[in-house]
């Protein structure tokens, strides 16, 4: 069987039966091409793919100078398709079956000191309807810890002032409730209040939170280019995107003593193991408390 015919099953296969997200199933899309010309350049049918050709593709990765983290991410995505089609019973034997993960080295994420927070915050104009809403944006990515994905489709019914916490949709179609700050709820409410309308226009009946100037939804490179301005105009020490004030808000949290496993409910990751990349956090904490505290430190 064609290998491209495969793909376009297994891809329709994780859209409408696991329901994965349409950014999870991009990532597969684009993995999967890449080893579809790869495997038409050797004249490879699905049944002949052997553990070596797997092998040689991502050397070739390697070669393309690709990061680990990254050739890993197409190894999962292999496994995932060959799984596939052994249980369609387009082949016999899964050749990627025995293959090991490149081992990667994982970064400490970068995140903002808490003053370049307070000077990032202060940039937006909040005279202006686009100053406020941007205001409110930042006050809710930093807040709350959501991705940009989740920002975005924000629906104003999601926001639950008495309660303070706003609902999102995160990785999976996984519904998740996360605590909203008294001061980003009322930059929020303000923003309903005063720009909102301006911003929506005759578009009265759209349920988005944060709209553009033609009052539909923030796109994904809308709120990466605006972030990115206002870092520039921050003069912050490093390029800010929508994730770096993710990784502050988790540090901060764990700076003050709050849980791993709490920080992990709110970002809304699956497993520990993820959320487990900020222990450098409670290490350090922990050396702090143990110089102030300890008699011989």
């Amino acid at each position: 069987m064609e290998i491209s015919a495969t793909i376009s099953a297994f891809l329709t296969y994780v859209k409408v039966e696991k329901g994965l997200s349409s950014n999870t199933v991009s990532a597969y899309r684009r993995d999967l091409v890449k080893f579809d010309v790869f495997a038409q350049k050797r004249k490879l049918s699905l049944e002949a793919v052997s553990r070596d050709d797997l092998v040689d593709f991502l050397a070739s990765l390697y070669r393309l100078k690709l990061e680990s983290r990254t050739v890993a991410r197409h190894l999962v995505t292999l496994r995932n398709f060959f799984r596939f089609a052994q249980i369609q019973e387009l082949i016999t034997a899964d050749p990627s079956i025995n293959l090991e993960s490149p081992k990667i080295r994982r970064s400490l994420p970068g995140y903002l000191r808490l003053e370049e927070v307070e000077r990032l915050l202060e940039q937006p104009d909040s005279t202006t309807a686009l100053g406020l809403r941007d205001r409110a944006m930042l006050e809710v990515l930093y807040s709350t810890g959501l991705r940009v994905s989740e920002l975005i489709g924000l629906r104003v019914s999601d926001l639950d002032s008495k309660v303070g916490c706003v609902r999102c949709i995160g990785k999976g179609d996984k519904e998740r409730i996360v605590p909203m700050g008294r001061k980003a709820l009322l930059m929020v409410e303000k923003y309903l209040r005063d720009a909102r309308p301006k911003l929506l226009g005759r578009l009265r009946g759209s349920p988005t939170l944060f709209v553009n100037r033609r009052g539909v939804s923030l796109s994904r490179v809308g709120v990466w280019k605006i972030l990115s301005g206002y870092g520039k105009r921050a003069g912050l020490r490093v390029s800010l995107t929508p994730h770096m004030l993710r990784h502050s808000f988790a540090t901060h949290l764990l700076e003050r003593g709050a849980d791993l496993r709490s920080v992990q409910l709110m970002l809304g990751h699956a497993d520990i193991s993820t959320t487990q990349i900020y222990t450098h956090v409670v290490e350090e904490r922990l050396k702090q408390i143990y110089k102030a505290h300890h008699p011989r430190a």
